[in-house]
């Protein structure tokens, strides 16, 4: 008998839930996980601990939004499935109820520009997607407006979703809405925060596009690089013209 197809990934997805289980993202057996396959995409079972959850736990769907096995797949199914059939390159899915993030989703804001690492949801600001029963079409459709140009929102007494192109991207997109939310909370204790304008957030956006990438040339917004030294200095090669002697 033969075992669970993409052993390596369904083990990659336990992985990501107990590592957001640890750092409090998904308190008990909240949130869901799911990551892109040639077949459709994988995705957490309904109901069960991450501490025992084990590869068979892991469900296989398709993008028409069937499933393979006896477990039943997370009650969010919707969400993933159309956010991997109408965005081509999401790769990974993240759904959390992390305590700060929640928290403001209750009051159903946005967080602004407050900070500009906002930028990593992919644009001026995270959106609060209106609110909608949860496992319902309704709320799919609620979370694909807020994700508009985006990689992460909140959900209106909810929680949040992230996404990114690979699994460790999405984990970390998550985990990092849940740092600006509580540092938004926080601010907010003190005072009102400034908010970045849409100008200067436009060149964070910009300069986001190519964060951790090589230099490229003519480009205004490229982060500023220090001396490399371990290069060696070009000579000065001359240049003669072959000729009789």
């Amino acid at each position: 008998m033969t075992g669970p197809d993409h052993l390596d990934l369904r083990r990659a997805v336990i992985a990501a839930c107990r590592a957001l289980n640890r750092r409090g993202l998904t308190p008990g057996r909240s949130g869901n996980v799911s990551v892109r396959v040639p077949e459709g995409f994988l995705i957490t079972g309904s109901g069960i601990a991450y501490e025992t959850m084990r590869p068979e736990h892991v469900v296989a769907m398709d993008l028409d939004g069937g499933y393979r096995g006896a477990v039943l797949p997370s009650s969010e199914w919707r969400m993933h499935l159309d956010l991997m059939r109408t965005r081509p390159e999401v790769q990974a899915v993240v759904h959390t109820h992390s305590p700060h993030a929640t928290a403001l989703s209750c009051l159903r804001i946005d967080i602004p520009a407050f900070h500009y690492m906002v930028a990593v949801a992919g644009g001026p600001d995270i959106r609060c997607a209106a609110y909608a029963t949860f496992g319902t079409a309704a709320l799919s459709r609620a979370m694909l407006a807020a994700m508009e140009g985006r990689s992460a929102c909140l959900l209106a007494n909810h929680g949040v979703v992230a996404v990114g192109a690979s699994l460790a991207e999405a984990v970390a997109r998550a985990a990092e809405v849940e740092t600006l939310a509580r540092q938004y909370w926080i601010a907010r204790t003190l005072g009102q925060p400034v908010v970045l304008d849409e100008a200067e957030m436009a060149v964070v956006l910009a300069r986001f596009r190519s964060y951790g990438q090589q230099r490229q040339e003519n480009d205004p917004h490229a982060i500023e690089m220090p001396v490399r030294r371990d290069q060696p200095r070009r000579a000065n090669r001359r240049t003669t013209r072959a000729g009789p002697r």
